[in-house]
């Protein structure tokens, strides 16, 4: 089969399409034929040797590698004993993570079951690649984190917000992967949705159901907003603190990338900050499927590339502006 490596930690360039065995499976996986696979930032933090993450959380690379993980494909086996899945079945999945060992840049992939669900019938195997990750992370941080595992950055268990009906969530970086999540699922929930992004995606959002826009080439969300309950901010960074001062007192700081807080700072502002590393669950994929099939969720393709140019599909990445999901097809 067909698959993407990479031999060397470096930019998209060092991404080749190889030729490597079909995977074999284990007990209480199943074997997927890949018709798309979602192109998300541990992908690219794989690729250049995950300088992202702090040195002491930096796990040795064994190459080569194949980097991805999330997929949507059909069922082409089925290992011995199992149930749930069979053969010919539509899936979509975010496969062991956290993890790196994904590998869904490829023709096939072998797949724990317990980290797929039967894709939604009203959408394609395109768009149904685009969600696990940027899903369940908008999931997990403001529905159900579905595990109690500690947060490896603050040692806490999150606990999601209680959003109902007058509720106030301002979403940065709202028009990316977990950014326009994040505003559906807070709309579901009955909650008044602000998004901040630049103005090439305020109709993009506004279709979501955004509430209030602000575009930040232009306005700083601090000097117009105040009051929020919730911030769910997708960008993080050292530059996250400045919406601080649009929580009220008793808010909760959601960042989804590295960011850090000066805990005094946060207590006299009477904000709670907590993140989680989101992880594989099948099951609230499938929980998920059902609001696809309702209509409440539709999934932003921000462009497709052939598996074999997964190279191009990471250079669009790094340049940013991302509306939606980038999607790699994979020939069938």
């Amino acid at each position: 089969m067909k698959a993407i490596q990479f031999h060397e930690a470096g930019g998209p360039e060092v991404l080749r399409y190889d030729e490597v065995p079909v995977p074999e499976i284990g007990s209480g996986e199943v074997l997927v034929r890949v018709h798309a696979a979602g192109v998300n930032p541990p992908d690219w933090y794989l690729r250049e040797g995950l300088k992202v993450m702090p040195a002491e959380m930096r796990p040795a690379l064994d190459f080569p590698l194949v980097p991805g993980t999330d997929m949507s494909g059909v069922v082409e086996a089925v290992a011995p004993g199992m149930s749930g899945f069979a053969v010919g079945d539509e899936v979509f999945g975010m496969l062991r993570f956290p993890g790196f060992d994904g590998r869904t840049y490829a023709e096939y992939v072998a797949a724990p079951a317990s980290d797929l669900a039967h894709k939604p019938a009203d959408i394609d195997h395109v768009q149904a690649a685009g969600a696990p990750m940027a899903l369940l992370t908008a999931w997990q941080y403001l529905v159900d984190l579905g595990h109690e595992v500690p947060s490896p950055f603050t040692g806490q268990v999150h606990q999601p917000p209680s959003i109902t009906p007058g509720t106030t969530v301002l979403v940065n970086g709202a028009a990316g992967g977990v950014g326009h999540f994040a505003v559906q699922l807070a709309k579901w929930k009955g909650a008044h949705v602000i998004a901040v992004a630049s103005g090439r995606h305020e109709s993009f959002l506004r279709e979501l159901g955004t509430d209030e826009f602000i575009d930040y080439t232009t306005t700083r969300a601090a000097d117009v907003v105040s009051g929020v309950d919730v911030v769910i901010d997708t960008v993080g960074g050292p530059d996250s603190r400045r919406f601080l001062t649009v929580l009220k007192r008793g808010g909760i700081m959601l960042p989804v990338f590295f960011a850090e807080y000066d805990p005094e700072e946060t207590a006299r502002l009477g904000i709670t900050v907590s993140n989680i590393q989101v992880r594989s669950n099948g099951a609230q994929l499938a929980e998920i499927g059902n609001l696809f099939d309702k209509g409440r969720l539709r999934v932003g393709v921000d462009s497709t590339y052939p598996l074999s140019e997964a190279g191009g599909a990471h250079r669009r990445a790094s340049r940013g502006h991302i509306q939606g999901k980038i999607i790699l097809t994979v020939s069938q």
